[in-house]
Parts: structure tokens; C-alpha cells; sequence
């Protein structure tokens, strides 16, 4: 999946960006009070973008 699509998910489901790290993006969602890094590449695995957004309680895109 590409990393722009899960972010406009994310976004969507009402996580905002809580920091930059060094390799990481910090993602929170605010509503469960919960966050997850989202690496910084072009392509994300889905079995990884599966578990960002379990980490973030949303549910997963297609």
C-alpha cells in the first residue's frame, strides 16, 4: 500500500500527525487515545499498515 493512501486514511478516521522522528512518522488518534509510527517509505506492507491501524484502533483500508 502506499504510504499516501494510508495516511488520508488515517487522517479520515480523525489521527492527526504527533511528531517527526528520525526514520518514523508519530501518528495519534486522539479518541482512543493511542498512537503508532508509520515508517517513511514509498510502500508500506500490508501486513504492516494492517497493524498500524490496529495500533490506532481504525479500521484497516482496502
Amino acid at each position: 500500500m502506499k504510504r499516501r493512501k494510508l495516511l488520508r486514511h488515517l487522517r479520515k478516521q480523525g489521527c492527526a500527525l504527533l511528531r517527526e522522528g528520525g526514520r518514523h512518522s508519530w501518528w495519534r488518534n486522539p479518541a482512543a487515545n493511542r498512537r503508532s509510527a508509520v515508517p517513511r517509505h514509498v510502500e508500506i506492507d500490508d501486513r504492516l499498515a494492517r497493524k498500524i491501524c490496529k495500533d490506532l484502533d481504525v479500521p484497516f483500508v482496502d
